[in-house]
């Protein structure tokens, strides 16, 4: 099983991240992430053996009880850099409390094997994936113009463990756990 733990975003937030899909789409040949599959990861698992599933749900759900996490999503960007890019994304902003959340899940999955993160935890949506990053001279201008859009805020209170199936049309995130942050 491939799993990974996420934010969700509302409908509202997640309907203003199409429209600019979709008028960006047409202006590259990228994989664009599907709808469906906009989170706000906080900590990717990779390969995890199903027989070991409810001992990772009772660890997650052992976590620090916490507040509702206030979160704008605002501008896009390119990482690492918009000359040779490999992921399009939406920010994400977010007090310390996240990261808290990030880092956390990240140290009690270390004491059940994984190994921690190296990098320092960077919240955001991919938008979309760049195999072979070239002919992107209008996708860029287009993106520019956009400037630094407002997708909206909310505050989260629950993440999701999440499993993830590649398929033909992309992955696919089916929701296994859902664990609020306060009781």
């Amino acid at each position: 099983m491939r799993l990974f733990t996420a934010i969700d975003l509302p409908a509202e937030i997640r309907n203003l991240l199409v429209e600019v899909i979709t008028k960006l789409r047409p202006l590259a040949r990228i994989t664009w992430s599907r709808p469906e599959n906009l989170h706000i990861t906080t900590k990717f698992i990779g390969q995890w053996p199903e027989e070991r599933l409810q001992e990772l749900n009772a660890l997650l759900a052992g976590l620090t009880p916490r507040a509702r996490i206030p979160i704008q999503v605002r501008g896009l960007g390119f990482y690492p850099g918009a000359k040779y890019p490999r992921v399009f994304w939406a920010g994400v902003e977010a007090p310390p409390e996240l990261t808290a959340l990030a880092s956390e899940t990240d140290r009690a999955l270390a004491k059940l094997g994984l190994e921690p993160e190296s990098r320092a935890y960077s919240p955001h949506l991919t938008l979309a994936r760049f195999k072979q990053p070239s002919g992107l001279e209008a996708f860029h201008k287009a993106v520019v113009g956009l400037g630094q859009p407002e997708f909206g805020a909310f505050e989260a209170d629950r993440f999701y463990l999440y499993l993830s199936k590649p398929g033909p049309g992309g992955s696919v995130y089916t929701r296994l756990s859902e664990f609020p942050f306060s009781t």
